[in-house]
């Protein structure tokens, strides 16, 4: 199974709603992040935290995150 990055996001918790929406939809995700143990929480502004989806899911993950958003955004 191949994961691929779905988005980078500044936050665990824009993250974590994104995996959720994703959830919703039946498609599984796993949010990605590194802060060295919680010695460097830093590291998350710098590197972002990421959200990685199966490659085959990744056009409906696109399309359920888009449904997302408003129109015209």
């Amino acid at each position: 199974m191949d994961l691929v990055v779905l988005g980078t996001y500044n936050s665990l918790t824009e993250a974590n709603l994104v995996k959720a929406r994703l959830e919703t939809e039946e498609i599984d995700a796993v949010v990605r992040s590194d802060d060295a143990g919680s010695m460097t929480p830093t590291l998350i502004t710098v590197r972002g935290v990421q959200v990685l989806v199966r490659e085959t899911d990744r056009a409906a993950a696109m399309d359920a995150l888009e449904r997302m958003l408003p129109a015209g955004d």
